[in-house]
């Protein structure tokens, strides 16, 4: 059995550790720095589906911070945004955040979340979901008004939204759980922990 302060999350996401510290879970946060885009174009020459390369990125994340506190529970999570067959990354900028949107008005798109429990080399558990959303088919001034109002917060996220605010008002459907779309499932996750007696009750 794990002791509560050895639990880490691999991750410089605010979001995901906000969601752990509204769940009265006590951790720490370490950002776990790999060179993702290499691994995402390796995986698409090789033809690897995203599940797998979020979960790689994910199981990559958790073992760099699990080699150094190897009695730690880590934890790694990835997301990776697909429509059709393209895979986004976070916009550089406005001007790539607003290409971004642009291609994904009016379609649905998936977000593939991976997140994974490493205890030194060992793998604890890992989990995929798929939330899928769809965003109606807004105008170019709704475009540039939302772009106005969001700002450098449109290059935060993958897909130039944040549901949490103004982005919301993006989309006409949004199926899967709302931890999951922001990037760490959390019911799975608490579950878990609780199988293994990590938490109680």
């Amino acid at each position: 059995m794990l002791s509560l302060n050895q639990l880490i999350l691999a991750s410089q996401s605010a979001y995901r550790a906000g969601l752990l510290r509204g769940a009265g879970i006590s951790f720490s946060a370490l950002p776990a720095y790999i060179d993702e885009g290499a691994v995402k174009r390796a995986a698409i020459v090789s033809g690897q589906s995203v599940q797998a390369t979020a979960m790689q990125l994910a199981r990559l994340k958790a073992a760099k911070i699990a080699a150094d506190h190897p009695t730690a529970l880590v934890i790694g999570g990835d997301q990776i945004l697909v429509c059709g067959e393209d895979w986004f990354d976070k916009p550089a900028d406005l001007t790539e955040a607003r290409s971004h949107l642009r291609r994904l008005r009016g379609r649905t798109h998936r977000l593939v979340t991976a997140t994974i429990c490493l205890q030194g080399d060992k793998e604890m558990w890992q989990h995929v979901e798929e939330p899928a959303l769809t965003m109606r088919d807004f105008s170019d001034g709704f475009l540039e008004a939302y772009l106005v109002a969001e700002g450098d917060h449109a290059t935060t996220t993958v897909g130039g939204y944040r549901l949490e605010d103004q982005g919301i008002q993006l989309f006409d459907k949004i199926t899967g759980d709302h931890s999951a779309i922001v990037g760490l499932p959390l019911l799975p996750l608490l579950n878990f922990l609780r199988s293994i007696e990590f938490l109680k009750g």
